[in-house]
């Protein structure tokens, strides 16, 4: 299917009707269940469906009287914001540290990997050159589209949808990547089950958020009402996030807690940088035990 050769057709299903009943063609894919028709742009299948989830608003938004549409807003935002630009100082520090904890925790038995909002896809990047394969999924067509371009590869493909409506049949992926996502989403503990739905038993769930993150606001432009900054809707901690999974969905559940305020306040990253990540997490560690206050969570979870 000419530019559509990579894109693993095997596993998608319509995220409508949850048909498998799909015909391919080089510029569609088109569901037999429901008639729904996705197109194929650049090769990336735009598998979007509306459905109540879109508009359900979170408790911050319920408190404000406000509305929010995250396809919308994070296809606005794709627009607005270059994720594939190079962060500078102790946010790209904190960047690569949170990168290197997640590599860390991959399993090296390869396999396919989905890469959820995937941003600047350094996931693809960092993994298609080691025999995994990797879905770039973003609700950005813009990200989608970049992903691909910059980082070429017969391993790596890219799809844009909703993380509640998933175009991925069950037990579709080994290895499911989700950093610093789960903050902006409406319902966290849904978004944890969908993702298990497209795990394959035996596989690994790993997710970063930021830890215990003071939630603040400024005024909407558009609507004059208090709005959450870079629209982080939760705050998370270990209790939290472990609250989410049941015995039913994983009964291995780990969490790892990094990264200190104080080093970043004391600027040491301008010296931590040179450090290679073992090294790293020798002085990271104790420093969180001297003083509680990490930057992020880890959480890795395995499907039973």
């Amino acid at each position: 299917m000419g530019t559509n050769k990579n894109i693993p057709f095997e596993i998608i299903q319509c995220p409508a009707c949850q048909s498998q009943e799909l015909v391919f063609s080089e510029y569609n894919i088109i569901c037999s269940g429901c008639s729904a028709i996705y197109h194929i742009e650049s090769g990336v299948p735009v598998m979007l469906v509306e459905n109540d989830s879109v508009k359900k608003e979170s408790e911050i938004h319920k408190t404000f009287g406000t509305i929010f549409n995250y396809i919308d807003h994070y296809q606005k935002d794709a627009l607005e914001y270059d994720y594939f630009q190079k962060q500078t100082g102790a946010v790209r520090h904190n960047e690569r540290r949170v990168r290197e904890y997640l590599t860390s925790m991959v399993p090296e038995n390869k396999g396919l990997i989905l890469d959820v909002g995937c941003g600047s896809a350094w996931v693809a990047e960092k993994f298609c050159k080691k025999n995994y394969r990797v879905v770039s999924f973003d609700i950005s067509l813009k990200n989608t589209t970049e992903a691909l371009k910059r980082f070429p590869s017969g391993n790596h493909s890219a799809f844009v949808g909703d993380v509640f409506s998933l175009p991925f049949k069950p037990d579709s992926f080994d290895i499911i990547i989700a950093s610093e996502i789960i903050e902006h989403v409406t319902e966290p503990e849904l978004f944890i089950k969908t993702l298990f739905k497209v795990l394959k038993p035996g596989g690994t769930l790993l997710i970063t958020t930021p830890y215990k993150e003071k939630i603040e606001y400024s005024l909407c432009i558009h609507c004059n009402r208090p709005t959450p900054k870079s629209a982080h809707l939760h705050s998370f901690d270990e209790k939290i996030l472990l609250s989410f999974f049941n015995p039913e969905l994983s009964k291995q559940v780990e969490f790892y807690k990094f990264g200190n305020k104080a080093l970043i306040y004391l600027r040491t990253h301008g010296l931590l940088k040179i450090l290679p990540f073992g090294v790293w997490k020798l002085i990271d560690k104790p420093a969180n035990l001297i003083y509680t206050r990490p930057i992020s969570i880890l959480i890795k979870a395995t499907k039973n």
